[in-house]
């Protein structure tokens, strides 16, 4: 039998990760999930490489939060050979929310470039490779052109994206936009509430791989 080497998370996230609860994902959300996992477990079982691309309209919120705690949670279970994209129908921004909001989870996290669109090396662990966050469009070319799954974290892109060019599967997995929230009292609480929710989701999904 083949030993699993699961990843050591940096303590902060190795701590919210304890805290989850796959209880409290309901039994019509986990039938949500379930094309997902059945796509990871298919691959992982034919030894094969595992992307998927996590897209949104804007790529600035729910994807980047689906994007790093999707890897984060791969590497925590141990399962091999999963990289995580995510891109929009358009290029914005990472929001800024976001990354205070996984650096409040425990992310370490550095900025390599400024400007419009910064790039950020976002990491879970001391030894893995950082997730690279920007804002892109799900076909740019930092992303992968055949044999993924897009994964469609809001409505509005599964709606107005019937087709994803070079998609072996496509996948709509929505998350409500914590940016209905920004300029009010309740926005970091509300980020944190949406990240908790996705990382909760993407940890379940990858605890059922065999």
């Amino acid at each position: 039998m083949t030993m699993i080497l699961k990843t050591n998370l940096f303590q902060e996230i190795q701590s919210v990760v304890t805290a989850f609860k796959f209880e409290s994902v309901t039994v019509e959300r986990k039938a949500v999930l379930q094309p997902l996992i059945d796509f990871i477990q298919e691959k992982h079982t034919s030894h094969e490489e595992i992307r998927l691309n996590l897209i949104c309209t804007h790529n600035s919120r729910r994807s980047h939060l689906s994007q790093v705690w999707a890897q984060t949670a791969a590497a925590y279970y141990g399962i091999k050979n999963v990289f995580c994209y995510s891109g929009g129908t358009e290029a914005t921004a990472l929001f800024p929310k976001v990354a205070e909001t996984l650096k409040h989870s425990g992310f370490r996290i550095q900025v390599i470039s400024d400007g419009n669109n910064p790039v950020y090396a976002i990491k879970y662990s001391e030894n893995e490779h950082p997730v690279i966050g920007f804002s892109k469009t799900y076909d740019d070319a930092f992303n992968p052109e055949s044999g993924f799954a897009a994964i469609m974290t809001c409505s509005q892109a599964d709606g107005g994206c019937p087709f994803i060019a070079g998609a072996e599967k496509r996948i709509p997995i929505t998350f409500e936009d914590p940016k209905a929230f920004d300029n009010t009292p309740q926005q970091a609480e509300k980020y944190q509430e949406r990240s908790l929710q996705i990382a909760n989701e993407m940890f379940y999904i990858f605890s059922q791989i065999k």
